[in-house]
């Protein structure tokens, strides 16, 4: 099948190169020149133009952005009146799902476009992974691009059966290939947003599990006796100079709580104990936002994701403001003074 990719960065590039893989014809655009250029000694067709990039390709066309959300709507602007009936776009960012659907009408009623939005998880490594694959849009587009799905999916072989499935003896779906059609136009960005919602929380469980491990040894230190301090009354109870990284890679091994993330978090450690090359300020790309905003308009309790969301803005400096002022009604009611350095 001929699939043409807009955007050709890390996740644009290597979903190209999987494909190209597996059989398709790709045509290749990047607002890059020098980013169409590395691809096409890997057998991509590279266009320096959209206009170029639209005539390359066969109809009815396939046309997959893989661009940041912020880029996503201009993108359409510029395709869209080169496209024709029967045309495909797929928004295979991180869109929002409200834009989705906003999106998709117009186009459909006024140009004859389908809008397929795709929710991509895999990151970096789908290459040899593969990406779990949230689709939202209409049947008869979303058949249409199976075997793209299908190509860019980890497969079947990915993770063992789930036991009741695989008692039922049933050819296995495409939600055990590894990609799902959620529903029409922004169900697949929305089970995507929620996806990266519950990943913030589990990466926030992490981390605060192991920075408690890593203060530890604790009971080991020397500590300020004054009024901002508070005492630590049992020392000998925390005497453990633990081994991140060991810790980590035995957790691999048989335990509840081991994860892709965990391997990912063991070989950080492993590379670096101390992880002195990270400073700790902690981006957000929108989707926990988006998936609290879900929840406050649903009226469901989230408050794991919502703390982890909000550990981001405070490892950013954003919690500024308030921490002045709680020091500042401290010193007001009390005249506590501030300690620059603190062991508690």
């Amino acid at each position: 099948m001929q699939l043409g990719m807009i955007g050709l960065g890390r996740m644009g590039a290597n979903m190209v190169l999987r494909l190209i893989e597996a059989g398709h014809e790709c045509i290749g655009f990047d607002v890059s020149p020098e980013a169409v250029a590395s691809m096409t000694g890997d057998g991509m067709i590279g266009a320096l133009s959209l206009e170029e990039f639209v005539g390359a390709l066969q109809t009815p066309r396939h046309l997959w952005m893989m661009v940041p959300a912020a880029f996503v709507g201009d993108t359409i602007d510029k395709l869209a009146p080169l496209l024709e009936r029967g045309d495909t776009i797929i928004d295979g960012g991180n869109s929002w799902y409200r834009d989705d659907i906003d999106r998709a009408g117009p186009l459909a009623r006024d140009r004859g476009i389908d809008y397929v939005d795709v929710g991509v998880s895999g990151g970096i490594h789908g290459l040899e992974r593969g990406y779990c694959l949230m689709v939202g849009g209409s049947a008869s587009a979303v058949e249409r691009l199976a075997p793209i799905f299908d190509s860019l999916a980890p497969g079947v072989e990915a993770a063992e059966r789930t036991p009741t499935r695989a008692a039922a003896g049933d050819t296995p779906s495409s939600v055990e290939h590894g990609w799902l059609h959620c529903g029409p136009c922004g169900a697949g960005h929305f089970v995507k947003m929620v996806h990266n919602g519950i990943e913030y929380g589990l990466m926030a469980a992490y981390a605060e599990g192991l920075n408690v491990l890593a203060k530890a040894n604790i009971g080991a230190e020397d500590h300020v006796a004054d009024a901002e301090t508070a005492p630590l009354p049992h020392p000998e109870y925390y005497r453990f100079d633990l081994d991140l990284a060991a810790v980590t890679e035995v957790w691999r091994r048989g335990s509840v709580i081991s994860s892709w993330l965990l391997d990912l978090t063991a070989e950080a450690l492993a590379a670096d104990p101390l992880l002195e090359g990270f400073a700790g300020n902690v981006s957000d790309s929108g989707e926990g936002r988006w998936t609290i905003n879900a929840a406050i308009d649903e009226g469901v309790p989230v408050p794991v994701l919502a703390s982890s969301l909000f550990e981001r803005f405070s490892s950013r400096g954003r919690a500024d403001v308030a921490d002045k002022v709680l020091s500042a009604m401290r010193a007001g009611f009390g005249g506590h003074v501030e300690r620059k350095q603190s062991t508690r």
